[in-house]
């Protein structure tokens, strides 16, 4: 059977100045923190490949934050951005708002809180672990067209998604306390897979260095 790695990569930060929960709305950019985080990660992959690895095929949501993320892998490694919708980031109904104790007191918002574990506020969390699996799957067998054997791929998604996706590889509980998630800005989450099943599970910070004093608005 052909082994293939699917990275998951979190975007880098995001200008967030306000400090709102950003989810899908559009013209969210990286931070100047965000684009050094999205290099240090081109020059991360970059490294693999004089190793001897074989990054052939890039894949990212089509939100500006992890579109600004992949470009600098892309200029690093030669590859073209392939968009796909189904690695964007959860719906959320509190999209827009600034998530804080006294906005969620609001009995507007109780009707949302009625289900934690779907969660009933947003996308279901096994939803979204089943489109990262598709499109996941559907990168893998992209990334041994190209490159056969040993090759891998990357896709640019975010925070929740990808650990909904984690937690469904690793077979546990989808729901989750979001303060536990690791799951930082500029990870890595590499799936391995052998044929179509994943075998193994990694987690690696390749901009950890950039990590301290670094926004951690929840949910972004």
């Amino acid at each position: 059977m052909s082994e293939v790695t699917v990275h998951l990569l979190r975007h880098g930060e995001v200008f967030n100045p306000d400090g709102v929960l950003y989810g899908r709305l559009p013209e969210f950019h990286l931070s100047e923190r965000g684009r050094a985080m999205a290099v240090m990660v081109a020059e991360h992959f970059a490294a693999l490949k004089n190793d001897g690895a074989a990054p052939v095929y890039l894949v990212a949501s089509p939100l500006t934050r992890a579109q600004e993320t992949a470009q600098p892998t892309a200029e690093a490694l030669g590859l073209e951005i392939v968009t796909d919708p189904r690695i964007i980031e959860a719906e959320n109904h509190f999209e827009g708002m600034k998530v804080n104790k006294a906005e969620l007191l609001k009995p507007k918002h109780w009707p949302y809180f009625v289900n934690p574990l779907r969660p009933s506020w947003g996308e279901a969390y096994a939803a979204q672990a089943q489109r990262m699996l598709e499109a996941a799957r559907d990168a893998r067998r992209r990334a041994f067209e190209i490159g056969g054997d040993g090759a891998q791929a990357i896709m640019v998604s975010h925070q929740l998604p990808i650990w909904s996706t984690r937690r469904s590889a690793e077979g546990k509980n989808l729901w989750h306390d979001p303060r536990n998630r690791e799951c930082t800005l500029a990870s890595l989450t590499s799936l391995t897979f052998n044929g179509e099943d994943i075998v193994d599970v990694v987690y690696s910070e390749p901009a950890a260095a950039l990590l301290p004093g670094a926004s951690t608005t929840p949910g972004a």
